[in-house]
């Protein structure tokens, strides 16, 4: 220490005592503490010496106060030396000496410990001396004191103490620059020496700061500078980024000054810690780059001072020393970045570069790279991908990359190749440098741009961007990434698969060894590519190929050759061009010939070739597989593309000098390669195989027959079956290509083999021999059948050979039907059918289609009469048979066809009806020809089978019915209406001859669902048909339903009524209302119950239809609703509105009311109540007093009828109102009363002749036999009549009965008469016996009616004769006859000779009643 004090503290270079101050207090701070009691003093004794030189020994003084102040941190802090120590250090400070004054800082702090209960006049005293000492050197001592202090006290002082806020109020002091000077030495001292700890401050200072960059007072702006430098270097990571934001905002502030400020002060954070520096610089620079275009000057040198700040901070010797370079760059972007960028690619880098290094080469390279210049371009693109690998740390270029990346992104879609090319590998440096991690959305980025529907230049650029990439990424990342790459090759959009296809042409270059383990895989992709139906998809995929072809057509050729080879043969003509031309690029390259020589004029023949190409391309190749390669070129020269026979011709004209000497080398391969061409799945590959084998003949002729054509014969024998097929395939095309007479000396040869070839195990084999067979047919005509088709017709009896034989018929018949057919059909057809006859004549019938036509009538009849044959195969044979040959009849063979058919179903034998019919069904079911117009010819003949003798027939000609009316358009179906009545007329007629008076159904309408092809046929014309159609189509529904079981109706009953119902409610014409009401009347009796839903809407309907202008359909109205109301549970309703329909309506409808009434009572009497009878009765009674006749008698017959249901005193009381009304002057009271009676008489004749008033009764009647009304008259007779026949019946006197009616026969009105002779005539049925009895009275007066003038008087005087005296039933009534009516026996006779019921008088007796 005494060396130090007394020697090195007096030396005069400051350096040296900076030094040794330092180097003094190292000593004390590690030894002090023991040797306290030996320091102390020895420093207080040179702190009291008096020196001669005073000046230079207050230096020793300094420094012994210095290292006093460093030993007294070892004394207890209650020493009261400590205290005269602080005051001493205290006056060194105002030492004009930085590194005196930190030194002091330094020994101050650890004092600070004794000082606490002074802090506040210290701190007080510092800040003083700080702001206000007129000296700078105490101003700046003050400070690091004022530092050392908060330091010792800790950082809590700032507030406690007032320091921050004393700081703040000198920084806005505008008056005194010394208060700003010393606030900002404070700022600078207590950054340095609490360094992080005061960054909280730092950023509530800033603003202030800010301001004093742009003091007026030089001094302030120099301790502002000082200031912003000591706080950046103490800056952390998080104080950068709450400082940044500010100071980058305050660059767009307005006020230049505030700018000036912000520049500046971006300006110092060059430094900032190496790693805050590299977090800041990315941000800063760009932002200082755009402040060199500021239009204020001082700004303008603000940005300049501070960029070179950043320069001068860079450790990288190599930039170091481009800094003004690069500074000019920055500066003037226009003129200088070109400059820079080549100096840059100049420069050889040794040292690794630093963050503020690439602050400053960032900015200009991105400036390079949006330069419209390729070069400029190419290079900053280049500098991009070497920066990557030149950084220190590769963290640190990590901020920029969101700068350069999508720049880099643009450069690499440029529309020059090289500029692309350049940027593809900068991404790849990239890649290897940083470590994929860094640009986790490139690869996506990259493979978006692939599929780009924009244009080929950037699928182009990220294709070649991505290779770089992946050969960057390694083999692993590769494998996992080429399948979907190869999937997208096949992607649907074209713009996909360019992009990826693209890609296959710089792999090879950017992965270069490794990519050579994947062209089996990719190979396929591409020569999928080259068959694309998109050519730019075309064109990527040749691209790529002729890279593959360059890079491996030596090295690889194994591998190469196969795929290019599979391509020549490809179906699609794109991949065999392509293949074609990359096979010439492959043998170009080995031959050592460009491929680039231009062949025009002369033969196909000629080359351009030499020997020593032809040598090479064996020598790599071998012979073996040159002539295979050879051979197929030769094949495709004759490509049905144009370009690819082309770009064959081409190859082949480039490499081969001599072509017939080559072929003649090549031959025996290439007939292997056409065979199995010819026998290609391809038809395409079999043409072109066809065409070269047909050239080769064409251009050698003969010389080549007597070689090719046994080698085909021997190709039959080969064991693979697609080889067979080739050969006749080959042998058609030798035949085709040659002439006749070359033909003619093979005959023995070529008729041989193509049998053998039809009659061929394998099918593929016998269809290609048909063709052949085709072939030479032309050339041998006649020849060709008769020495063939018996063989092949021999070979149908033996069963081993039969199938293939028949086969190779089809393949036969298949080419030339017209000539072979009648050879064939003859011997197939004979009678009986074998089950294999009937297959081989569906088989030929298939393959000859409408060759077929013009012999319908022999195939057609064998197969039917086959259909019915005992044996089941035969059975089936022959309907499957005769189901392929209905339907490959043509639309010129169908009306044949059909003929033939209805022929068949005509026949007397049921089998033939039955599989006619059949035939008929499956023809409209499954042909696709248009038949709906022969449905007129066959629908009425299949109706007309429902009523066949033979079941089967019946149920399959309803299913063939129902398929051809399947086949007929909806709207074309009521134009059969009628003649499908006309037919089911004509079935029921059948039916009558066959049934003779049992209940008349048509068989075929009896079984299930009978009624469902029918019915569209119907419902069509009932819904969309004109009125006349409408009224056919009811009428024939009732028809057809009138013929069908009601078991059979009751399935279709609800789909039939509804439309009905529908239409008569609608305004139509009367017809067809009349139609349908009598339909729903037959449909009412059969339907039954199944109608009952129906029940309120028909009831309501046909009320409504009473009422209808129309008297058929009031009529018809009438009776359906007599015969609906059996269906009804409760009738009172009806029956009362009928009643009140009588009161109110007039004559013509009270008629049909009354009709309708007397229905409804004889269906359903027993259901109304004796209320609604007794009312009804009488009302009905006033309506036997009308003037209209049809009222009365239909009055009459309702009360008749009512009767029935009547007590015994109701019965009384109306025979007793009946006979006071018999007596009374009307004649039409007196005509209804006996209409009643008669009726009555007809219903329930025992309660008139029961009856107590039955004298009276009779007594009515006999003076009614002299009314002067003959109606009168005639109704007495009526009632006379059936009276007597029951009377007869119960066998009581008829003596009265018959002498009235005898009386009636000399009434004077002719009608009178025949009623009465009717009257007895029925009589005589019921029982003659009896009546018998009365001929002596009965003889004379039919005798004379015998001779009546009225002839419908004689007829019935006839008929009554007849069954009176029994003239049928022997010669004695005959005699007896004679006697009583006094006529001759010939007469007589005449008489007998009558049928017993010609006439319909007892049939028309209830017409009135």
């Amino acid at each position: 220490m005494t060396f130090l004090i007394s020697r090195a503290l007096a030396d005069p270079n400051v350096d040296v005592r900076g030094r040794m101050i330092n180097a003094g207090i190292l000593i004390i701070d590690k030894h002090g503490k023991e040797n306290v009691p030996l320091l102390f003093p020895i420093f207080e004794s040179y702190l009291n010496k008096k020196a001669s030189d005073e000046e230079k020994y207050d230096l020793v003084r300094e420094g012994v106060v210095i290292f006093t102040g460093a030993l007294a941190k070892h004394l207890s802090k209650d020493d009261p030396k400590v205290h005269s120590v602080v005051e001493k250090l205290l006056d060194v400070l105002n030492t004009p000496s930085e590194a005196v004054q930190r030194a002091v800082s330094d020994c101050l702090s650890p004092l600070m410990v004794s000082k606490q209960e002074e802090a506040q006049a210290l701190v007080s005293r510092l800040l003083d001396r700080m702001m206000k000492c007129e000296k700078y050197g105490e101003r700046r001592g003050a400070a690091f004191g004022l530092a050392g202090v908060v330091k010792g006290f800790g950082i809590s002082s700032l507030k406690k103490y007032g320091i921050a806020a004393t700081l703040q109020q000198g920084l806005e002091d505008r008056v005194s620059a010394k208060s700003r000077e010393g606030a900002l030495l404070g700022f600078e001292c207590l950054c340095e020496k609490l360094g992080r700890l005061f960054e909280p401050y730092v950023i509530r200072m800033l603003p202030l700061l800010l301001v004093s960059f742009s003091d007026q007072v030089l001094a302030v702006r120099e301790s502002a500078e000082c200031a912003a430098r000591a706080m950046m270097s103490q800056l952390t990571g998080h104080g950068v980024k709450l400082v940044l934001p500010s100071l980058l905002k305050g660059l767009e502030d307005k006020a230049w000054r505030t700018k000036q400020s912000s520049v500046q002060l971006l300006g110092a954070m060059a430094y900032c810690a190496p790693q805050q520096l590299s977090q800041c610089l990315p941000k800063i620079v760009p932002k200082l780059t755009e402040v060199l275009t500021d239009t204020h000057p001082k700004v303008q040198a603000a940005g300049q001072t501070s960029l070179q700040q950043v320069g001068s901070v860079i450790k990288n010797p190599e930039i170091s020393a481009l800094v003004p370079i690069l500074l000019s760059a920055l500066m003037d972007p226009n003129n200088h970045t070109k400059h820079s960028l080549d100096i840059l690619l100049q420069t050889t880098f040794i040292n690794s570069i630093d963050a503020p290094s690439l602050a400053l080469l960032v900015p200009i390279v991105h400036r390079g790279l949006r330069e419209r210049g390729v070069e400029t371009k190419k290079k900053a693109a280049q500098i991009v991908g070497n920066m990557s690998s030149l950084v220190t740390e590769p963290k640190d270029m990590i901020p920029y990359i969101e700068l350069l990346l999508p720049e880099v992104k643009k450069v690499l879609v440029d529309p020059i190749p090289e500029v692309r090319a350049v940027a593809a590998r900068a991404l790849g440096s990239l890649i290897i440098g940083m470590g994929e991690e860094i640009f986790p959305d490139l690869v996506p980025w990259l493979l978006d741009t692939l599929k780009s529907d924009s244009s080929n230049v950037e699928r182009s650029g990220a294709a070649q961007g991505l290779s770089e990439v992946l050969a960057a990424l390694g083999k692993d990342y590769f494998d996992q990434i080429l399948p979907d790459i190869i999937r997208n090759c096949s992607h649907q959009k074209a713009s996909v698969r360019d992009g990826h296809l693209t890609l296959f042409r710089y792999l090879p270059r950017s992965l270069g060894g490794f990519f050579q383990n994947y062209i089996q895989v990719v190979l396929p992709a591409i020569l999928d590519g080259l068959a694309d139906e998109n050519e730019s998809v075309r064109d990527a995929a040749l691209s790529a190929g002729h890279v593959f072809v360059e890079h491996y057509a030596t090295s690889y050729l194994p591998l190469l050759l196969p795929a290019i080879e599979d391509g020549i043969f490809s179906d699609n003509w794109r991949i065999r061009q392509s293949s074609v031309e990359l096979l010439g690029d492959l043998l170009f390259k080995v031959a050592g010939t460009s491929g680039k020589a231009i062949l025009e004029g002369g033969s196909d023949d000629e080359g351009a070739s030499t020997e020593a190409h032809g040598r090479a391309i064996i020598e790599v190749l071998g012979r073996e597989k040159r002539n295979e390669v050879l051979a197929a070129i030769y094949m495709v020269r004759s490509d049905v593309s144009l370009t690819v026979r082309q770009a064959a011709l081409h190859v082949w004209k480039t490499i081969v000098v001599n072509t017939p000497k080559t072929l003649k080398e090549i031959m025996p391969v290439l007939m292997d390669t056409l065979i199995s061409s010819l026998a290609s799945s391809s038809s395409e590959r079999r043409q072109v195989a066809g065409r070269s084998l047909g050239e080769l003949v064409r251009k050698l002729g003969e010389r080549v027959l007597p070689s090719i054509i046994p080698i085909l014969s021997q190709g039959l024998k080969d064991p693979d079956a697609s080889r067979r097929q080739g050969v006749c395939i080959g042998l058609s095309e030798v035949m085709g290509s040659a002439g006749k007479h070359q033909l003619l000396s093979f005959m023995d040869l070529l008729i041989p083999t193509i049998r053998t070839a039809l009659c061929d195990s394998t099918q593929e084999v016998r269809e290609s021999a048909g063709l052949a067979f085709s072939t030479l047919y032309k050339s041998a005509g006649l020849q060709a059948i008769d020495e063939i088709v018996p063989t092949l017709l021999r070979a149908l009896e033996d069963d081993e050979t039969s199938a293939t034989a028949l086969d190779g018929l089809k393949q036969i018949l298949s080419v030339r039907t017209a000539a072979v057919l009648p050879h064939i059909l003859p011997k197939l057809v004979q009678p009986p059918l074998s089950s294999f006859n009937a297959h081989a004549l569906g088989a030929l019938a298939e393959v000859a289609g409408s060759g077929l036509n013009s012999h319908i009538g022999t195939v057609l009849p064998a197969l039917l009469l086959a259909m019915d044959d005992e044996d089941a195969d035969v059975q089936n044979s022959a309907r499957k048979a005769a189901e392929t040959v209905v339907l490959v009849i043509d639309d010129e063979g169908v009306e044949t066809l059909i003929l033939e058919l209805l022929k068949g179903v005509n026949d007397s034998q049921a089998s033939m009806r039955r599989g006619s019919a059949y035939l008929i069904g499956f023809l409209f079911k499954n042909s696709k020809l248009y038949l709906a117009d022969e449905a007129p010819d066959i629908m009425p003949i299949l109706i007309t089978l429902l009523s066949d003798t033979d079941k089967a027939t019946v149920s399959v000609a309803l299913e063939a019915f129902s398929r051809v009316v399947g086949s007929v358009p909806k709207e074309q179906l009521p134009t059969h209406i009628k003649l499908v009545r006309d037919a089911v007329s004509t079935a029921r007629d059948k039916e009558r001859r066959r049934r003779k008076g049992m209940p008349i159904l048509v068989s075929g309408l009896c079984l299930p669902k009978a009624l469902q092809p029918f019915l569209p046929i119907y419902q069509q014309g009932l819904i969309s048909g004109s009125a006349e159609t409408k009224e056919q189509a009811a009428e024939g529904l009732g028809e057809l339903i009138d013929v069908t079981s009601e078991k059979t109706l009751k399935e279709v009953v609800v789909p039939i009524t509804g439309p009905l119902i529908r239409i008569l409610g609608d305004r139509f014409p009367w017809q067809v209302k009349s139609a349908i009401l009598s339909t729903l009347t037959i449909i009412i009796a059969k339907g039954g119950l199944a109608l009952k839903p129906f029940l309120p809407q028909l009831q309501t309907t046909f009320v409504k239809c009473l009422q209808d202008n129309n008297r058929s359909v009031r009529t018809r109205a009438a009776s359906a609703l007599g015969k609906l109301s059996a269906l009804s549970t409760r009738v009172d309703p009806l029956v009362s509105d009928l009643l009140s329909m009588l009161q109110s309506g007039d004559d013509a409808v009270k008629e049909s009311v009354l009709s309708a009434l007397k229905g409804v009572v004889r269906h359903a009497a027993k259901s109304v109540s004796s209320v609604v009878r007794s009312r009804g009765c009488d009302l009905l009674k006033d309506l036997l007093q009308a003037d209209a006749d049809d009222v009365r008698y239909s009055a009459a017959k309702a009360i008749g009828t009512l009767c029935q249901y009547m007590e015994e005193d109701e019965t009384s009381d109306l025979v007793q109102t009946l006979l006071s009304m018999g007596t009374l002057p009307n004649w039409c009271t007196r005509h209804g009363a006996l209409l009643t009676l008669c009726s009555i008489s007809m219903h329930c004749s025992s309660k008139l002749c029961c009856s107590m008033s039955f004298p009276s009764i009779v007594d009515v009647l006999k003076d009614s036999l002299k009314d002067d009304k003959f109606p009168v008259r005639e109704a007495s007779t009526k009632t006379l009549g059936r009276l007597l026949c029951y009377q007869l019946q119960s066998e009581a006197s008829t003596l009265q009965l018959t002498q009235l009616l005898v009386l009636a026969l000399h009434d004077d009105s002719s009608e009178v008469r025949r009623r009465s002779l009717s009257c007895l005539k029925a009589a005589a049925k019921i029982n003659n016996s009896a009546l018998a009895t009365h001929l002596s009275i009965l003889g004379p007066a039919i005798a004379e009616t015998l001779k009546d003038t009225s002839t419908p008087v004689r007829v019935a005087a006839e008929r009554c004769a007849l069954h009176v005296f029994q003239l049928t039933k022997g010669a004695d009534n005959v005699t007896i006859a004679q006697k009583h009516l006094n006529m001759t026996g010939l007469e007589v006779r005449k008489i007998a000779k009558l049928p017993e019921e010609s006439d319909g008088s007892e049939s028309s007796d209830d017409e009135r009643t």
